[in-house]
């Protein structure tokens, strides 16, 4: 049987699968990232996780990983591992030798959105570019079925483009990032800091009356209760959400923009309003090439998916 193995490296966990030459997921698992990311525990894990999958399945065609951080996916380099801590590792030689199989790295953002692009939501279009809304903003940009990687794949952070000059600080260093304001983290703030004003507000009920167990999903709860704070909160949130993706179009003009992370299981509460707004903000007002703006659609498995896809065309 032929497939391919993806891996999607995260801080906390590993997930891994087979994939066919389709993009369907035959099997998959996952394994807890070791303590502190450790490198080299690190790299030993994933290589005897995978070895139990190939014990289980045949050889692969190929494998790949994707990592967070800026990757050198031409000379299979981490160059800067964010939350992992790592730099300068030469992750897919090391995993390679381990494993006996050439393996394809790629940044885990690039690797979602060529997943969609492969198999998900992006697969009626020859360009998107996907954001996914998490602790940050990731991004991956797909053209013709080529991803933009930037210099030493540098590039494509979208998160960090600023929508506001001296804004919220965001954790890259600099203020007003688009990340500060529309990750997931940053409506979790924008929730709680709403609800300390408002002690009227119905979020409370939803959090037990406790703000620290606020999240992602909410203001958006307490919008459909009717609350207006709630109310207030989204609309705020996707108002920063939309000049963001404004300013991203403008760039790019891909056929769509499709949105990733928990918050984008919110559908079309979260999609129509968002590309009303984008409609009214980005030049030609949407009647020259317009742009869609969808949910993205493969979820947790968009990023094993996309690294294994990659390495089948890579390989």
């Amino acid at each position: 049987m032929s497939y391919h193995i993806g891996v999607d490296l995260g801080g906390t966990f590993v997930k891994f699968g087979a994939v066919d030459e389709s993009g369907n997921i035959l099997k998959k698992d996952k394994i807890p990232t070791p303590a502190g990311c450790d490198y080299g525990a690190t790299v030993s894990a994933i290589a005897e996780a995978v070895k139990g999958m190939i014990a289980d399945m045949g050889a692969p065609e190929s494998v790949g990983i994707g990592c967070p951080g800026v990757i050198d996916g031409e000379h299979g380099m981490v160059v800067t591992g964010g939350n992992l801590g790592w730099e300068d590792k030469p992750l897919a030689s090391d995993l390679g030798e381990l494993l006996g199989i050439p393996v394809t790295l790629c940044n885990d953002a690039n690797a979602a959105a060529y997943g969609e692009y492969a198999c998900g939501a992006g697969k009626a279009y020859k360009s998107i570019v996907l954001i996914t809304l998490g602790t940050g903003v990731g991004s991956g940009i797909i053209f013709g079925g080529k991803l933009f990687t930037g210099e030493l794949g540098a590039g494509a952070e979208l998160g960090h483009e600023a929508i506001c000059l001296d804004g919220e600080p965001c954790a890259c260093g600099r203020r007003g990032c688009f990340e500060a304001y529309a990750s997931a983290s940053a409506l979790v703030r924008q929730t709680k800091d709403a609800m300390v004003c408002h002690p009227e507000s119905k979020m409370w009920e939803l959090c037990r009356g406790n703000a620290d167990n606020a999240d992602g999903r909410t203001a958006f709860d307490g919008m459909r209760r009717g609350d207006e704070t709630a109310k207030a909160v989204v609309e705020q949130y996707l108002g920063y959400l939309a000049e963001g993706i404004a300013n991203i179009v403008n760039v790019f003009r891909p056929q769509a923009v499709l949105i990733g992370g928990g918050i984008s299981a919110e559908g079309e509460a979260l999609t129509l309003p968002l590309q009303k707004m984008v409609d009214t903000k980005i030049l030609g007002r949407g009647r020259y090439a317009p742009v869609t703006i969808r949910a993205a659609s493969l979820g947790n498995d968009a990023g094993l998916v996309g690294a294994a896809m990659l390495a089948k065309e890579i390989k």
